[in-house]
């Protein structure tokens, strides 16, 4: 294994090359920092920092005394239900089938001449009213752009504005999609603690030190801990901004119309480069794949520069649907009920576990995140053999251990008599977890 450079970055091109080439496979042992810092006459620090880099994206990973090995490309965890399962699934995160507006009606009104390339991207009504739904952002000057959903948005703004290696700063738990599109672009994840008010200004402080290119923050019902950034957070979190002005802020306000939750932005006058992404899917359904960004006019002309007319648009069709649901007083009011009930059903689930000894904060959003006195992972275990399938904290982590002591919970659409049965049995698998790990120490 040949391995060349002399700064970390050069080294971790070297090593990600030779792994591409399938000169390396999963599994294989890389050299030790002592013994690469040797071979290639640098600092043992440039060879931490190009294994830190590598790890981050997930090419490597790192097992103490059993060394630097090659990382195996094993599934990632996703979002939705689990296939083929016959347990009673509370980790999905998803919205409530019967909450999502019934298309039907919009769909026979709607029509219209056909669009042909070279004509503008953006549904005219559609954009009008996109431009009202963003206009709480704070902005001198905005342009709409629209995108196939949010992560398509996100992914497109990152690569008009990073290249491979360049460090990005997620909150840490994470969002599923957010880690993923780190990891496929090859960026690095620079992990940012998240507390009760959202993203933590002493962690946003530590990222931006560490030279990180783009910030992704989510305003509201953060995923999965359900925090909602605060006035005082979201102003602390600008003043910190106002000194790295070209950073890109991403702003993903996926829950939008349902959250509960004022909205507060990172994004300050100081800032030049940001985006604002709302998505329909939550209220609209997953399947309407459609996000609308607000974002400076530089931002928006490089991402436009991604959405080229004629191969990349977002239907017309599709864009003129969205327009007749959102136009629609009866629809919005659903929206309106189904931010509500989501909002009732988890505070009482809450109130639930609180009675019955495990304190959990509500937050906001479509699921629960739920503190455990045991590891997630043998929790998740006990909860099987009950009948319920969960979603364990560990698979939102970059590096925040106490996640794994987490579960995400979709617990909604259960009914009264489901609520207090998940109830019972998850303070019985805490209990047969934590008397498992007592067990295991006296053994």
């Amino acid at each position: 294994m040949h391995i060349t450079g002399t700064s970390a970055s050069d080294i971790a091109d070297s090593i990600r090359g030779i792994i591409e080439r399938g000169d390396a496979r999963p599994g294989d042992t890389l050299p030790s920092v002592r013994a690469l810092a040797d071979e290639l006459g640098v600092n043992r620090n440039t060879a931490v920092a190009a294994y830190r880099q590598l790890t981050q994206a997930g090419i490597v990973e790192t097992r103490g005394r059993g060394g630097t090995r090659v990382a195996g490309r094993s599934p990632v965890a996703q979002e939705g239900f689990a296939q083929g399962s016959v347990l009673r699934d509370v980790g999905t995160g998803n919205p409530d089938p019967t909450r999502i507006p019934d298309p039907s009606a919009a769909l026979a009104r709607m029509g219209g001449r056909p669009v042909l390339y070279g004509e503008p991207v953006i549904d005219r009504g559609l954009e009008a009213w996109a431009q009202t739904w963003m206009s709480d952002v704070p902005a001198a000057e905005r342009r709409i752009t629209i995108t196939s959903g949010a992560a398509d948005a996100v992914e497109r703004l990152l690569a008009q504005a990073l290249t491979r290696d360049d460090a990005v700063a997620l909150e840490d738990p994470c969002f599923l999609t957010s880690i993923h599109t780190v990891r496929l672009g090859g960026y690095r994840a620079v992990p940012v603690p998240v507390d009760g008010e959202g993203m933590t200004v002493d962690g946003l402080r530590a990222a931006l030190d560490q030279g990180v290119r783009a910030v992704v923050c989510t305003p509201r019902a953060q995923n999965p801990t359900g925090a909602s950034l605060s006035d005082r957070r979201a102003r602390d979190l600008r003043e910190v901004l106002a000194e790295h002005p070209f950073v890109l802020v991403i702003e993903d306000d996926h829950f939008s119309l349902l959250s509960q939750r004022s909205y507060h932005s990172l994004v300050g006058p100081a800032q030049r480069r940001w985006a604002v992404i709302r998505s329909v899917s939550k209220f609209l359904g997953p399947d309407m794949g459609v996000a609308v960004t607000a974002s400076d006019p530089e931002t928006a002309d490089r991402l436009a520069m991604r959405l080229t007319p004629g191969t990349t648009w977002v239907s017309h069709l599709l864009q003129r649907l969205v327009h007749a649901l959102v136009a629609d007083a009866e629809v919005m009011d659903a929206v309106a009920a189904a931010g509500a009930h989501y909002a009732d059903r988890n505070a009482a689930f809450a109130a639930r576990l609180a009675q019955r000894g495990l304190a959990v904060p509500p937050g906001d959003g479509l699921s629960l995140w739920v503190p455990l006195p045991a590891p997630a992972r043998a929790v998740s275990e006990q909860l099987m053999r009950r009948g319920w399938l969960a979603r364990s904290g560990d698979d939102f982590v970059i590096a925040d251990l106490e996640a794994s002591r987490r579960l995400r919970l979709t617990v909604h659409d259960l009914d009264d008599d489901d609520a207090d049965q998940l109830a019972d049995d998850l303070v019985a698998a805490v209990a047969a977890a934590r008397g498992q790990a007592v067990m295991r120490e006296v053994g």
